[in-house]
């Protein structure tokens, strides 16, 4: 299926935000997450469904101030 991910085209395999976060490779990492522009909490990532055209958002913590 095709998805956006960060603004980014991809082909991917996965079904659910968890496994497409494993396989772009933020699976292990401490990430905050949103589908078509609401918040997926974490504990619903593997329970949340990716659709042909979704739009995933993908933010990593970022140190500074």
């Amino acid at each position: 299926m095709k998805i956006e991910v960060n603004g980014t085209r991809h082909d991917i395999a996965a079904t659910t935000v968890a496994e497409a976060l494993t396989l772009l490779g933020w699976g292990d990492m401490r990430v905050a997450t949103a589908l078509n522009g609401d918040f997926v909490p974490a504990a619903a990532r593997a329970d949340t469904a990716l659709s042909d055209g979704d739009r995933l958002e993908v933010l990593t913590a970022m140190q500074g101030g």
